[in-house]
Protein backbone atom coordinates (compact mmCIF):
# COMPACT_ATOMS: atom_id res chain seq x y z
CA UNK A 1 0.00 0.00 0.00
CA UNK A 2 1.53 3.12 -1.00
CA UNK A 3 0.68 6.54 1.06
CA UNK A 4 0.92 10.27 -0.23
CA UNK A 5 2.25 12.91 2.77
CA UNK A 6 2.82 16.70 1.67
CA UNK A 7 5.80 16.40 4.32
CA UNK A 8 7.73 14.44 1.33
CA UNK A 9 7.03 17.69 -0.63
CA UNK A 10 9.88 19.88 -1.53
CA UNK A 11 9.77 23.00 -3.26
CA UNK A 12 11.91 26.52 -4.36
CA UNK A 13 11.62 29.33 -6.12
CA UNK A 14 15.34 30.04 -7.28
CA UNK A 15 15.84 33.97 -9.22
CA UNK A 16 18.22 36.83 -9.44
CA UNK A 17 16.88 37.94 -6.33
CA UNK A 18 17.50 35.27 -3.80
CA UNK A 19 15.98 31.54 -2.97
CA UNK A 20 12.87 30.85 -1.19
CA UNK A 21 11.59 27.64 0.50
CA UNK A 22 7.59 27.01 -0.78
CA UNK A 23 7.33 23.35 -0.26
CA UNK A 24 6.66 21.71 3.60
CA UNK A 25 7.57 23.95 6.35
CA UNK A 26 6.61 26.76 4.71
CA UNK A 27 3.26 27.64 6.19
CA UNK A 28 1.08 25.93 2.98
CA UNK A 29 -2.28 25.91 2.55
CA UNK A 30 -4.57 22.66 2.32
CA UNK A 31 -4.81 23.69 -1.56
CA UNK A 32 -1.04 23.24 -1.45
CA UNK A 33 1.16 23.75 -4.49
CA UNK A 34 -0.73 22.80 -8.27
CA UNK A 35 0.63 22.69 -11.36
CA UNK A 36 -0.96 23.30 -14.78
CA UNK A 37 -0.19 23.19 -17.79
CA UNK A 38 -1.27 26.01 -20.35
CA UNK A 39 -2.80 23.86 -22.97
CA UNK A 40 -2.72 20.82 -25.03
CA UNK A 41 0.10 19.42 -26.05
CA UNK A 42 -1.75 17.65 -29.42
CA UNK A 43 -3.88 18.37 -31.88
CA UNK A 44 -6.14 16.40 -33.94
CA UNK A 45 -7.56 16.78 -37.26
CA UNK A 46 -9.54 15.06 -39.07
CA UNK A 47 -9.38 14.50 -42.68
CA UNK A 48 -12.22 14.42 -45.37
CA UNK A 49 -11.61 10.41 -45.72
CA UNK A 50 -11.33 9.77 -42.22
CA UNK A 51 -7.51 9.67 -41.68
CA UNK A 52 -6.71 11.47 -38.90
CA UNK A 53 -3.46 14.10 -38.58
CA UNK A 54 -1.72 14.75 -35.19
CA UNK A 55 0.35 17.84 -34.23
CA UNK A 56 2.55 17.93 -31.35
CA UNK A 57 2.59 21.17 -30.02
CA UNK A 58 6.21 22.27 -28.71
CA UNK A 59 4.86 24.56 -25.84
CA UNK A 60 5.49 23.88 -22.08
CA UNK A 61 4.22 26.36 -20.98
CA UNK A 62 1.86 26.83 -17.84
CA UNK A 63 1.31 28.27 -14.17
CA UNK A 64 2.40 27.08 -11.02
CA UNK A 65 -0.24 28.07 -7.66
CA UNK A 66 1.55 27.85 -4.07
CA UNK A 67 -0.91 28.42 -1.63
CA UNK A 68 -0.20 29.71 1.98
CA UNK A 69 -1.64 30.66 4.95
CA UNK A 70 -2.32 34.06 5.61
CA UNK A 71 0.85 33.95 8.90
CA UNK A 72 3.16 32.12 6.65
CA UNK A 73 6.57 34.52 7.23
CA UNK A 74 7.03 33.00 2.86
CA UNK A 75 4.78 36.04 2.04
CA UNK A 76 7.18 38.12 3.08
CA UNK A 77 9.72 36.80 1.08
CA UNK A 78 7.53 36.61 -1.96
CA UNK A 79 6.54 40.14 -1.66
CA UNK A 80 10.24 41.31 -1.22
CA UNK A 81 11.32 39.46 -4.17
CA UNK A 82 8.41 40.35 -5.69
CA UNK A 83 9.13 44.13 -5.69
CA UNK A 84 12.47 43.76 -6.35
CA UNK A 85 12.17 41.65 -9.70
CA UNK A 86 9.65 44.74 -10.81
CA UNK A 87 12.37 46.74 -10.52
CA UNK A 88 13.88 45.77 -13.54
CA UNK A 89 13.14 43.96 -16.34
CA UNK A 90 16.56 41.97 -16.38
CA UNK A 91 15.34 40.72 -13.50
CA UNK A 92 11.41 39.73 -13.86
CA UNK A 93 10.84 36.44 -15.54
CA UNK A 94 14.10 34.53 -14.87
CA UNK A 95 13.02 32.37 -12.14
CA UNK A 96 12.87 28.79 -11.67
CA UNK A 97 11.01 26.62 -9.60
CA UNK A 98 11.13 22.96 -8.90
CA UNK A 99 9.41 20.91 -7.12
CA UNK A 100 9.97 17.18 -5.46
CA UNK A 101 8.12 14.67 -3.56
CA UNK A 102 11.14 12.19 -2.21
CA UNK A 103 8.80 9.32 -1.67
CA UNK A 104 7.72 8.95 -5.40
CA UNK A 105 10.55 10.36 -6.46
CA UNK A 106 8.39 13.29 -8.70
CA UNK A 107 10.45 16.24 -9.89
CA UNK A 108 9.05 19.10 -11.38
CA UNK A 109 11.15 22.09 -13.07
CA UNK A 110 9.59 25.13 -14.53
CA UNK A 111 11.97 27.93 -16.41
CA UNK A 112 11.38 31.27 -17.01
CA UNK A 113 8.68 31.87 -14.19
CA UNK A 114 7.71 35.22 -13.49
CA UNK A 115 5.04 36.72 -10.88
CA UNK A 116 1.69 36.72 -12.43
CA UNK A 117 0.88 38.97 -9.87
CA UNK A 118 0.74 40.52 -6.83
CA UNK A 119 -1.89 38.14 -4.58
CA UNK A 120 -5.11 39.81 -3.34
CA UNK A 121 -5.39 41.14 0.12
CA UNK A 122 -8.07 39.87 2.03
CA UNK A 123 -8.39 40.63 5.38
CA UNK A 124 -11.86 39.13 7.05
CA UNK A 125 -12.81 37.30 10.12
CA UNK A 126 -10.72 34.29 9.50
CA UNK A 127 -7.06 35.29 8.24
CA UNK A 128 -7.82 32.36 4.77
CA UNK A 129 -4.60 31.99 2.47
CA UNK A 130 -2.99 34.01 0.58
CA UNK A 131 -2.61 32.21 -3.59
CA UNK A 132 0.88 32.96 -5.37
CA UNK A 133 0.65 32.49 -9.30
CA UNK A 134 3.62 32.22 -11.20
CA UNK A 135 3.16 32.13 -15.11
CA UNK A 136 6.13 29.99 -16.32
CA UNK A 137 7.57 29.57 -19.94
CA UNK A 138 8.94 25.91 -19.25
CA UNK A 139 7.39 23.15 -17.26
CA UNK A 140 9.07 19.86 -17.55
CA UNK A 141 7.61 17.12 -15.28
CA UNK A 142 9.04 13.38 -14.53
CA UNK A 143 6.02 11.73 -11.69
CA UNK A 144 7.40 9.01 -9.71
CA UNK A 145 6.05 5.96 -8.31
CA UNK A 146 4.81 5.21 -4.78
Amino acid sequence: MATYSFADVSATLAGPTGVIDLGYGSSNADEGIVVSMSGPQNSMVLGADGEVMHSLHAAKSGTITVTLLKTSPVNKKLSSVYGAQGMSSTLWGNNIITIRNTASGDTIVARNCAFQKRPDHINAKEGGNVTWVFDCGKIDQMLGEF
